[in-house]
Formats: structure tokens, C-alpha cells, sequence
């Protein structure tokens, strides 16, 4: 069937985890009590960092995109996902499917420039902390921000236009709880080996450059930590980058073995993890390694608490 002779299909099938049906309701209740506390984690984090004057410095500022982006990615795949959950048919709309390969494809893209500019953030406060109000003024850190997101965008709307110009055949099963471009491809009726090349290269472009950046950075930074001669002064600067090095690891080790890893028999499966950890524990995870690890946002989330204690 193909869609030059064919209107679009209306709607897709997501098979998720309908193999299993055993496990459908547990996934529910997990997966809804985390994206709760996916919610009410970034909010906290974005409310901090805006309402704190002492939170007012660049490493809170791409914090708070940061919260922003896992945000809209769990909003993005997480509903439709618990819907699916509890429901017998399940499906998603042809324009769902569409806005949520997008939303994956721009705010995926996004997090791997704006990690790797969080690194440059912690790099110029470690190694050059003279200078770091020079050059880490306003207007370059708007301007980082910006450009992480364009990026991110830009990329979505080129693998988009790719993904959704190929031809289809029916039935429209997607074996996968999302629309994501690997479970697309199986749908189409031609050969899609130029498009898996391309998905490749636009992952080795977004994982490997920004990933090669960020060790670059933290081997500046390691060197320069252990020049620290106090002790008190080597546990912050570690302090400050352990956080970050732990959402890298997290996000980037989940991302590789996902799109640089060769084909396999359970690539299908590992797909499901990979993205769920993508859009369900990652976002979680990542207010509270930043909270937990983090001594000022702790004190300024005191602070809050208790400015809005007095004031009811």
C-alpha cells in the first residue's frame, strides 16, 4: 500500500507491552506514580532556580532548560502511553504519531547539545573561575540555550519529513509503545537502508561530538581540581560536576546502545527499555540527582518552603 495512491493511515497500533498482558497493570501504576514525580520534580527545579536570586547563575539556568526539556518529553510520550495501558484498543492518531516521532526526535536532539553546554558551563568555572562572569555573560548563555534548541528542532524536522515521506504498508502495527523512527521503518514497503544510514550518522553527530566534548571538558576539569590545594575546595568543585557527569552517563550511555549498536534479535526489546528510560526514569531521575547532590538547590528549596509557610 502506498501513500501515493492511498490517503495516510488514520491511526496506528501500538503494541507496547500487549505480549504481556500480565504486566499491563503494574507498568500502570509505576509508570504513572513516576511520571507524578517527573512532574512535580522539574517544576520544583525550574520554580527554584527562577524564584532564588542566589540560584540566578548560568549552571541554573541550563539546569532549568534541562527541566523544561524532560518536561515536555514525558508530556509528549507518558499519557498516550497510560492510556494505552488501561485500554483494549490501542491506538494512536496519525497526527500523534507524527507530534510525538517530532517531540522524540527535536527534544532528544536538544538534551545532547545542551548537556555537552553545561559541561562548557562547568569547564569555564573550574579552569578559568577569573573569568567566568565574562564569559559566561547573559546574553551568550541565552544564546547557547537558543542555539541547543534550533538544533534539536531543526534535526527533528529533516528526520521527520524522511521518516513520514516513505511509503506504508499496512497493517499500521508499530511494535513499540511510541512512534519512533526504527519502528516506523519496519512499516515501509521499500528499502530502508538509506534511511537507517542516515538515522546512524545523525546519531553519531549527536551523541559522539557532543559526548567527545563533554570528556574533553572534564579532563580540563579533573586536572585543575587536583591542583586544588584544599581539600574543601576540591569537594565542591566535585561537588558542582557530579551531578552533571552522572545525567551524561545516564543519557548517554542509554542513547548509544540504542542507535550505535549493530542490529540483534532483541533489538525490538531493547529499543522498549532504551526509550523508556529515555522518557520515564531519566526525567525522574535527574531533579533528584540534582537536588540530592546539589547543597545549594537543597537550601534554596528550604528557603522556598519556608517563604511559603510564612506567607499562608
Amino acid at each position: 500500500m502506498n501513500w501515493g495512491n492511498e490517503s495516510a493511515p488514520q491511526e496506528f497500533v501500538l503494541l507496547g507491552f500487549s505480549d504481556r498482558p500480565w504486566l499491563e497493570f503494574p507498568l500502570f501504576v509505576v509508570f504513572l506514580d513516576s511520571y507524578i514525580l517527573t512532574i512535580f520534580g522539574n517544576v520544583a527545579i525550574i520554580l527554584v532556580s527562577r524564584l532564588d536570586s542566589k540560584l540566578h547563575t548560568p549552571m541554573y539556568f541550563f539546569l532549568t532548560n534541562l527541566s523544561l526539556l524532560d518536561l515536555c518529553y514525558t508530556t509528549s510520550t507518558v499519557p498516550q502511553m497510560l492510556v494505552n495501558l488501561r485500554s483494549t484498543r490501542k491506538t494512536i492518531s496519525y497526527g500523534g504519531c507524527v507530534a510525538q516521532l517530532f517531540m522524540f526526535l527535536a527534544l532528544g536532539a536538544t538534551e545532547c547539545v545542551l548537556l555537552a553546554v553545561m559541561s562548557f558551563d562547568r569547564f569555564v568555572a573550574i579552569c578559568r573561575p577569573l573569568h567566568y562572569s565574562v564569559v559566561m555573560h547573559q546574553r551568550l548563555c541565552l544564546q547557547l540555550a537558543a542555539a541547543s534548541w534550533t538544533v534539536g528542532f531543526i534535526n527533528a524536522v529533516w528526520l521527520s519529513a524522511l521518516t513520514l515521506s516513505l511509503p506504508l504498508c499496512g497493517p499500521y502495527v508499530i511494535d513499540h509503545f511510541l512512534c519512533e523512527v526504527p519502528a516506523l521503518l519496519r512499516l515501509s514497503c521499500v528499502d530502508t537502508t538509506t534511511n537507517e544510514a542516515e538515522l546512524f550518522l545523525v546519531s553519531v553527530f549527536f551523541h559522539l561530538l557532543p559526548l567527545t566534548l563533554i570528556l574533553t571538558s572534564y579532563a580540563f576539569i579533573a586536572q585543575a581540581i587536583l591542583r586544588i590545594q584544599s581539600a574543601e575546595g576540591r569537594q565542591r568543585a566535585f561537588g558542582t560536576c557530579g551531578s552533571h557527569l552522572i545525567v551524561v552517563s545516564l543519557f548517554y550511555g542509554t542513547a548509544i546502545s540504542m542507535y550505535l549498536q549493530p542490529p540483534s534479535p532483541n533489538s525490538k526489546d531493547r529499543g522498549k527499555m532504551v526509550s523508556l528510560f529515555y522518557g520515564i526514569i531519566a526525567p525522574m531521575l535527574n531533579p533528584l540527582i540534582y537536588t540530592l547532590r546539589n547543597k545549594e538547590v537543597k537550601e534554596a528549596l528550604r528557603r522556598l518552603a519556608t517563604r511559603v509557610f510564612i506567607t499562608k
